[in-house]
């Protein structure tokens, strides 16, 4: 009875071994976020503002890794009161700023997104209406290419 438990007490930490040192070291990326909301003067005409944006990056490679280009898309989800997109309607920013644009090896960090969008205002005397967007982020690193929505929406409303 003794040396079965052993034996097993053996074979349980031959395998926590194996997992633990046998895991593949790899770049992610996880836990995007977006500015929450932004109040678009009344009267506006696709005025530019900018949304800022943050994601997690874990380097857990043996070397940098760089990050060439991040792209943001914006989808409509919802909207209240009368809005002039439908949703499922995107907007592709395209490229937007981003910094740091590499990652040491073993390093974690968090970048930092500026994605330049724009808005309409409401017209005086009209209801206040709001759109909310869903963000994805694409990042094409040194370590492949990564797709992520952000964990939260980003909300538009008529000032």
């Amino acid at each position: 009875m003794i040396l079965a438990r052993q034996a097993a007490v053996a074979v349980g930490f031959v395998v926590f071994t194996a997992c633990s040192f046998g895991s593949p070291s790899t770049f992610t990326v996880s836990n995007a976020s977006v500015d929450p909301s932004y109040t678009c003067p009344a009267g506006a005409n696709n005025a530019r503002y900018d949304m800022r944006g943050t994601i997690d990056a874990r380097n857990a490679t043996s070397k940098a890794v760089t990050i060439s280009t991040v792209d943001a898309t914006m989808t409509l989800a919802a909207v209240k009161g009368a809005w002039l997109q439908k949703i499922g309607d995107r907007y592709d920013a395209g490229s937007v700023t981003f910094t740091p644009n590499s990652i040491g090896a073993g390093a974690n960090t968090t970048l930092v997104v500026t994605v330049p969008s724009s808005c309409t205002g409401r017209s005086p005397n009209t209801p206040v209406a709001s759109g909310d967007y869903t963000v994805t982020f694409t990042l094409k690193t040194s370590a492949g290419t990564f797709k992520l929505d952000s964990k939260d929406k980003h909300r538009i409303l008529t000032g």
